[in-house]
């Protein structure tokens, strides 16, 4: 049987001290550092009317705007220059449209042969049966791909404006990535799980099918970018960026912006070289068919959906 220890010979035993340390009641700088107390600061009076007169000088030369000759000479030049590119803008706006040709004419643009060459042989030159996909990714696409990189632009602008950094301040994101949206809204959950994998399905069936009718990368890439939007409000961030992270989008943008590319450069190579393509135009009408035209309207689907979901969450939330 054990016998009952006194107070004051437990608190010098090592467990009473082993304790008291895992429990953080012991202050390990207490009655072992030298504690002296602290001068209150006093700053000479040379420095603190060096501080008032450096003060004074700025405010009557850099911010008084009335009395500033800089600033007033400035903001004069500024109008003046405003207003002449005004002119000048206009002036020039008014020079071109008076060299347009006049209603009516047959050298106008829309009696010119280009259109008559894409309605007439833009299925045999590009298997497309969608006139608009044959033209847009076949006969414009240099334009197209341009179109596509400044959709990537603006998302790394986007980046670089919006993006807050958590290492700064890690009080500002909370553990709950639900934080600005309805949690638990039972309603929207249960429209989320009905109707998102419909709209994928209908996003990727846009795309797949551009070239045998109306639809193409674009508009996919639109659908199922509100696909990913509608289920980033149901379900929240944890759960989204399971499949679809700013990695996942600037792999799959990135791939998809050189996948791009490289397709077209052939083309381009080969069709300024007159040189024919080894690429079959399929059968028209069938779905692997228009050669290329099917790979880089998955292309421009990717870049498209994946701009439209990253503009959403760093409009919104910023942390993405």
């Amino acid at each position: 049987m054990s016998r009952k220890v006194p107070q004051e010979e437990y608190e010098k035993t090592v467990s009473y001290r082993l304790k008291r340390w895992l429990e953080g009641t012991k202050d390990p700088f207490l009655n072992t550092v030298e504690m002296r107390p602290q001068k209150e600061f006093e700053e000479d009076e040379q420095t603190v009317r060096a501080r008032e007169k450096d003060r004074k000088r700025n405010a009557e030369k850099v911010y008084d705007l009335e009395r500033n000759a800089e600033i007033r000479i400035f903001r004069k030049v500024y109008r003046v220059f405003s207003v002449l590119f005004c002119v000048f803008l206009v002036m020039m706006l008014l020079t071109a449209v008076s060299w347009l040709p006049a209603v009516g004419e047959a050298d106008r643009p829309v009696n010119n042969e280009v259109s008559k060459r894409y309605i007439e042989n833009g299925l045999q030159e590009t298997g497309a049966v969608n006139i608009v996909t044959g033209m847009i990714l076949d006969y414009r696409a240099f334009d197209t791909l341009g179109e596509s990189h400044v959709l990537f632009v603006a998302t790394c602008t986007v980046l670089i404006l919006l993006r807050l950094d958590g290492k700064k301040d890690p009080e500002r994101f909370d553990a709950n990535d639900r934080l600005h949206e309805p949690k638990n809204d039972v309603i929207l959950q249960t429209v989320a799980k009905i109707l998102v994998p419909p709209i994928f399905i209908f996003g990727i069936y846009i795309i797949l099918a551009g070239h045998l009718g109306p639809g193409g990368g674009f508009s996919g890439g639109a659908v199922i970018g509100a696909g990913l939007i509608l289920y980033l409000n149901a379900f929240g961030f944890a759960k989204t960026e399971r499949f679809f992270t700013a990695k996942t989008y600037r792999r799959t943008s990135f791939c998809a912006l050189a996948c791009y590319s490289l397709c077209k450069s052939y083309s381009f190579f080969t069709g300024a070289n007159h040189i024919e393509s080894v690429i079959p135009l399929g059968k028209p009408g069938a779905i692997l068919s228009s050669g290329l035209i099917l790979i880089l309207n998955i292309c421009v689907g990717i870049v498209v959906a994946g701009t439209m979901y990253t503009f959403y969450v760093m409009f919104r939330k910023g942390e993405y």
